[in-house]
């Protein structure tokens, strides 16, 4: 069955990844991420590795290593996350990016870009902070 809207493995293992990170008391570390997320260790470590690279995590080394918060969770935006392993969103008129439609308006009406627009203001608008309790 076709899926409209989907996000990469790399994308929710960041997400969840940072609000495990976020939600633990102690040290994070890869396995937990891991089985948490259902994913391999190695594809979790390049993203943690790709969020400490963008300043929102510290990474320790060793048996007692893992990840913690470089920043506060209410500065840390869904969004920021997303950004970080997938790039920026941007919003186009086309989903094809083509400059001319020859049908002289978009057969989709512009569901797309409806949907990046509300998809990039429902991550904008949740912070780390709203995962923790």
């Amino acid at each position: 069955m076709a899926k409209v809207v989907t996000l990469s493995e790399a994308a929710s293992i960041g997400l969840h990844g940072m609000i495990l990170v976020a939600q633990a008391k102690h040290t994070t570390n890869v396995l937990t991420i891991a089985e948490a997320t259902q994913s391999s260790r190695h594809h979790v470590a390049k993203v943690m590795q790709r969020l400490v690279k963008d300043d929102f995590l510290t990474s320790l080394r060793g048996p007692n290593g893992g990840f913690d918060l470089k920043k506060d969770p209410k500065d840390i935006t869904l969004l920021d996350i997303y950004e970080s392993i997938e790039g920026k969103i941007e919003i186009t008129t086309c989903p094809l990016d083509k400059p001319i439609c020859p049908f002289g308006k978009c057969i989709l009406e512009n569901v797309a870009q409806r949907m990046t627009r509300e998809f990039k203001d429902y991550l904008s608008g949740h912070t780390l902070e709203s995962y923790l309790q």
